[in-house]
Order: structure tokens, then C-alpha cells, then sequence
């Protein structure tokens, strides 16, 4: 539990309402600004020096529990969620349309289960079918592929894979860490219909010292990775992106837990975020979703035009 929710009283969380919540379009779907991240239901925790934090989120994230949060996530106006293409969300998410008449909405990862440097075009297109025979709603090229083919000049892989996912009629996309990635689409005039793109302020007292920042090392597992940040230049990322005409969601908002989400939620919409995506627990649906609502009512002095 973070110190903001801890803080707060089991009955001080704000009415559940699913009605007015602000939406944008990519492609022909009508997607909640603020939406469901997955790592907490596939196990993935960005814990720094807490290594034992993964097991206790896949001990916390139980199958009802993940149900319940799908639910809860309609309940407060949040109609997607995105998520690997591994076995756990995959089931989660059919079982919650089928069994509890669930709506929401499912971006998908394309994310062969293979090292970057090993994955060959062939990988991604087959992942793609199989992501789209599983019922994702949209689809985008998991964001440390995208580093890894630009960092090693094989832009072109991107390229047939959005095209491919555009043939079979879904909204295509292109993830990354390092916001060489968007430059390297506009120079080459790659058009993906989205971009997923990390964004959150740098200020907080673990993130990594900015002599110590390395381009593409992000999430790479390197050594000197030291997992405490996900855009190593947020305001080359904010400038960058004033230059995308098309969607963007902004990911790890928060830095993994960093960040306030009254600061990181009103950073990334302020800065020219389309959509946030963002990891939330059961218990921090209701009031994440308040803050947004609030943040988003506001003038947030927005310099990048909305794209979606």
C-alpha cells in the first residue's frame, strides 16, 4: 500500500461513478484517458532493492481480486486495460467478458517470449495473430522491442508490423523508453496510429543521478540498469512529442510508485499525454480515478494540441 492511500480512512475513498468520464479515440475505439496497466497482474515489479515485492504482488493479485479490479475499473468510467499477451491477463481478461458481462476494452502487447535480439520479424507477425485470435481490441510493439530495433537500425521491422496489424483492421502501435524511438519514426515517416511512450517528472529522490542516465538502458536488465527511472529526459520527451500528430499514451506516470498520482497524472496531461496508462491495485481504482476526473476539469495549460 502507498503512503497516500495509507493515510486515508477505508471510508474516506470518493463515490464510485462510471458515467463522464473524459475519453479520446484511436482508430474507431473510444478509450478512457486514464486506463488500466498490467504488470501488477502478470508479476512485474519495478521494486528497485525490494526484491521480495514481486512475489507479494503475485500473492496480493489473486484471480477474483484481478476480476474485481476489472470491475471496479468500469464502475469508475475506465474502460480499458492493457496488457502483456502472456497466459495470466490473457485468461483474466476473457473470463471477466464471459463470465461477469465485462466491456472493457484490451490494448495488447506484441511481445514474442524471446530476447530483442532474437526475435525475427516472422516472431511478431505470428504473435500478432495470436494476439488478435486471443480478442485484443488494439495492438502495439511492446515498448523494449521498440528500443531494441531502433538502437540496431532495424526500423523496418516496425514498420511491417504495424502494417500488419492494420491489415487485420485494429488500431496499430509503437512502444518505447527512449524517445529516440519517436524521432526515429518521424525521420523515417513511419506512421504508427498510437504511441506508448514513458513520461514522468525526474524530481523524485531515487531517480537515477543524470550523469548516470544511458540511452536505451532502460529496462534493458543490464547491469547498470538501476531500475529507479523510465524517461531519462522528460522534457526532450515533452518537445519531441509536440511533433506527433497521433495519439499518445504516457506510461510509468508515476515511476513505478514514485510519484504522487496528483503530481504524475496532472505532469503527464499538462506536458501533452492523449491517455495515461497507469498500474493500480483494487483499492486504488476509486481514488486514482477521482483524481484524474479532477485534473482533467482543469485548464492544464496545455501547449500540445489533444491528438485523440
Amino acid at each position: 500500500m502507498t503512503v497516500w492511500q495509507a493515510s486515508r480512512s477505508a471510508g474516506a475513498f470518493p463515490a464510485e461513478s462510471g458515467s463522464g468520464f473524459p475519453t479520446g479515440r484511436i482508430g474507431n475505439l473510444q478509450i478512457s484517458r486514464v486506463f488500466l496497466g498490467c504488470n501488477q497482474v502478470s508479476g512485474y515489479a519495478h521494486c528497485r532493492d525490494l526484491k521480495y515485492l514481486s512475489a507479494l504482488m503475485r500473492s496480493y493479485q489473486s484471480d477474483d481480486r484481478i476480476l474485481g479490479t476489472l470491475e471496479a475499473c468500469e464502475r469508475n468510467g475506465i474502460n480499458t486495460v492493457l496488457s502483456d499477451p502472456f497466459e495470466k491477463p490473457v485468461r483474466l481478461i476473457q473470463r471477466y467478458r464471459k463470465e461477469r458481462g465485462g466491456k472493457i476494452q484490451w490494448i495488447s502487447e506484441c511481445h514474442p517470449k524471446k530476447p530483442p535480439a532474437q526475435m525475427t520479424l516472422a516472431d511478431l507477425k505470428a504473435d500478432v495473430m495470436q494476439v488478435i485470435d486471443n480478442g485484443a481490441n488494439a495492438i502495439y510493439v511492446q515498448g523494449a522491442i521498440g528500443d531494441y530495433m531502433v538502437q540496431h537500425n532495424k526500423i523496418e521491422i516496425l514498420a511491417e508490423t504495424v502494417t500488419l496489424i492494420r491489415k487485420n483492421g485494429l488500431p496499430a502501435g509503437i512502444g518505447s523508453h527512449s524517445i529516440e524511438v519517436p524521432k526515429a519514426m518521424l525521420k523515417a515517416g513511419i506512421d504508427p496510429d498510437f504511441y506508448m511512450k514513458t513520461f514522468h517528472p525526474d524530481d523524485y529522490w531515487s531517480a537515477t543521478p543524470r550523469d548516470k542516465r544511458v540511452e536505451f538502458n532502460v529496462d534493458s536488465g543490464s547491469a547498470d540498469d538501476y531500475d529507479n527511472i523510465w524517461d531519462i529526459n522528460p522534457t526532450e520527451t515533452a518537445s519531441v512529442m509536440k511533433q506527433v500528430k497521433k495519439p499518445w499514451i504516457a506510461f510509468k506516470v508515476l515511476a513505478a510508485g514514485a510519484v504522487h498520482p496528483s503530481k504524475g497524472f496532472r505532469y503527464a496531461f499538462a506536458n501533452g499525454a492523449d491517455f495515461i496508462c497507469v498500474g493500480m491495485f483494487d483499492f486504488q481504482v476509486p481514488e486514482n480515478a477521482a483524481i484524474a476526473r479532477e485534473i482533467l476539469a482543469a485548464n492544464l495549460g496545455r501547449e500540445r494540441p489533444w491528438c485523440a
